[in-house]
């Protein structure tokens, strides 16, 4: 049961949805301006800063402003001041991406040292925040049980990557790569995975008109995912390689079945006509199948991670090809309905709120997501003809993202538009009755 009139100030959510499509734009003229370069390997200081410029400063932002939404009306549980929150974390966050890029453009260690202080006290807040809002919230959904585990999860990718970002700052004597897969292991697969997957037993259903997921494998994904990313980390402390692996099988094979899960819902919905929302959704999860296809094979048959290429397409895959398409196409469905929704709250039942599609339409969110699909095509090509690819796939990413920062800037503007001619309509309303 979702409880609409816990919803915080729209102000909240929203500068989080303004602010990462400008992250994405900003990791698209890195990875032009930096060229073939940035496809030698996933190591060098370009592609770092540009996947902690998506991964930090679009993907965190969204899924934590979606958090500080959802959390009060799926679980019940109210932040106290949320606006005060938004803001410290919007901020946090942003300051924290834009410096760790730095750091590791510039290899200054000041810049890592600042990024990880700021990103990790921006994450305590918020963690502090929420799980005070949780504390007597009972765990009577698989979302809330999937909230749950992922702020877990949160708290486990920041601790690994503060050690790596010092590590890195100050030459600990640390195994950075094994560390380094830890880490996007707890965040792709414990943080955003489980994240994506609560949230998807919710918006899923209610957007696309599908059936709903099974009870009992939406209640046991969370804790499949947990219980092989705490047995990957485990054997990684013993220095048990085999198990290692076995972890990550089971993480990937997980993340296989959800998506299979979901696209077999997806082909029984009710709604017959494609919208931008579904679209993404199916791109998002065709690539993510194909990646964690790649992370299984490595798993079985480790010598496959030094063919030229595979990781890099695993990562392109998995997170500008799975996770973006997955968060932008939520993008469009949350912009809209909370515009919708607040308006139809300011009218007082006395005044209609306009339809959805008056605020961002369809052929906004299309030709957008064209767009999208062409910079992936080019990202993805890119990997195998840097030389003639890298700047053209930046530039076109880039674009992409700055038109979805535009159809959300638009929505926004006519949001407050029609807020403007509600009132004023209420107003001679109320004073004529």
């Amino acid at each position: 049961m979702l409880a609409f009139e816990n919803a915080p100030p729209f102000a909240a959510p929203l500068r989080f949805f303004l602010t990462a499509p400008l992250f994405a734009v900003l990791a698209g003229l890195l990875v032009a301006f930096e060229g073939p370069d940035i496809f030698a390997s996933r190591w060098t200081p370009g592609a770092l800063a540009a996947t902690h410029l998506i991964t930090i400063g679009f993907m965190l932002q969204v899924m934590l402003g979606a958090l500080i939404q959802i959390l009060p009306v799926v679980a019940g549980a109210n932040l106290k001041r949320p606006l005060a929150v938004a803001r410290l974390v919007n901020v946090g966050l942003s300051a924290g991406a834009l410096l760790l890029a730095a750091g590791f453009l510039s290899g200054i260690p000041a810049l890592l040292g600042s990024a990880a202080l700021i990103l990790a006290l921006t994450v305590l807040l918020f963690l502090t925040a929420t799980i005070m809002a949780l504390i007597g919230v009972p765990t009577t959904s698989p979302t809330i049980r999937g909230i749950k585990f992922a702020l877990f999860s949160l708290a486990g990718v920041v601790g690994l990557g503060i050690v790596l970002a010092l590590g890195l700052a100050y030459g600990w004597p640390l195994p950075l790569m094994a560390l380094a897969d830890l880490h996007a292991g707890w965040g792709l697969g414990g943080w955003a995975g489980v994240l994506l997957a609560a949230m998807a037993y919710v918006v899923v259903p209610m957007f696309q008109l599908t059936p709903g997921y099974p009870a009992r494998s939406s209640w046991w994904f969370p804790v499949f995912m947990l219980l092989m990313l705490l047995l990957w980390s485990v054997a990684l402390i013993a220095d048990w390689p085999l198990l290692v692996r076995f972890g990550q099988l089971g993480a990937a094979l997980a993340g296989i079945a959800f998506a299979g899960l979901t696209l077999r819902l997806q082909g029984k919905r009710r709604r017959a006509r494609p919208d931008a929302t579904y679209r993404y959704w199916q791109l998002g999860l065709t690539n993510s199948i194909f990646a964690l296809f790649l992370l299984s094979t490595v798993a079985v048959w480790p010598a496959a991670a030094d063919i030229d290429g595979w990781t890099l397409a695993f990562g392109v895959l998995l997170v500008a090809g799975g996770f973006l398409p997955f968060i932008t196409g939520m993008l469009y469905k949350i912009v809209p309905f909370l515009s919708w929704m607040h308006l139809q709250n300011s009218g007082q039942a006395k005044v209609p709120a306009p339809a959805m599609n008056k605020i961002l339409s369809e052929p906004e969110m299309h030709r957008q997501m064209l767009a999208y699909a062409v910079a992936l095509a080019l990202l993805l090509a890119a990997i195998f003809f840097p030389v003639w690819l890298a700047r053209p796939a930046g530039l076109a990413f880039a674009i992409a993202n700055g038109w979805l920062w535009w159809n959300i800037a638009s929505a926004i503007r006519r949001y407050r538009l029609h807020l403007a001619d509600i009132e004023a309509k209420l107003a001679v309303k109320l004073a004529t009755s």
